[in-house]
């Protein structure tokens, strides 16, 4: 499932309000929104567009920890301790996003204190996601691939019919490798041995999940 964000979780009248107090920014393809370690000037919500939420590891291998869509949120946690930022975010193509200062959401909270109830709830939803995380740490390369392509599915997929999900966005294997936290060159070979077998096809630069119930018991 798609992570809940600040925006999603709030009731109409305060995400309204919130984001009555965003300017618009707008991304080039290939463009940094900001860096690991930048200092925390406010949060973002993806209107149009896609970004890759980045870390680099010891090995300086890129580490794709998310990838946000139209209704994602970048920066969002940083309002609670204003720590600078935590991973980099990178278009992927042309974006606009709402930009919501730090003095913007001070102002927000101070006149609407039950928004800091919500932010609560999301921290504790992170923490439990981040425990899970922990738990399914290290995986297999072929669980790793399999859980990376079921949350791009969960993200952009369409159901084509016969229980085919379709992932509307092109990822590259590089990029798939980063997401799944394995080598490029050992997600290729079980790519392949996935196509062969029909658990997943590609054609045009897009992944199709030919046997979702396959690709779920690789990911467990």
């Amino acid at each position: 499932m798609p992570r809940d964000t600040l925006i999603s979780i709030l009731p109409p009248e305060l995400s309204g309000g919130l984001l009555g107090q965003a300017k618009t920014v707008a991304l080039a393809a290939n463009q940094r929104l900001f860096r690991a370690g930048d200092p925390y000037d406010g949060c973002y919500h993806v209107i149009d567009g896609l970004l890759k939420v980045t870390l680099d590891t010891p090995s300086h291998r890129e580490r794709i920890l998310a990838i946000l869509g139209p209704g994602g949120f970048a920066g969002e946690l940083s309002m609670v301790d204003g720590a600078p930022r935590s991973a980099s975010v990178v278009a992927l193509r042309a974006s606009k996003l709402y930009f919501i200062s730090r003095a913007a959401l001070d102002a927000f909270g101070h006149a609407h204190p039950e928004f800091y109830r919500y932010i609560a709830d999301l921290l504790a939803r992170r923490l439990r996601d981040n425990s899970l995380s922990l738990a399914l740490s290290s995986p297999s390369v072929r669980a790793g691939a399999a859980r990376a392509l079921l949350s791009l599915a969960s993200a952009f997929g369409k159901d084509v019919g016969a229980g085919r999900v379709l992932i509307r966005y092109k990822v590259s294997q590089g990029d798939l490798a980063a997401m799944a936290g394995v080598a490029r060159e050992n997600l290729s070979r079980i790519l392949q041995e996935w196509i062969r077998n029909t658990t997943v096809s590609r054609f045009a630069g897009y992944y199709c999940i030919e046997n979702k119930a396959a690709l779920e018991r690789e990911a467990a």
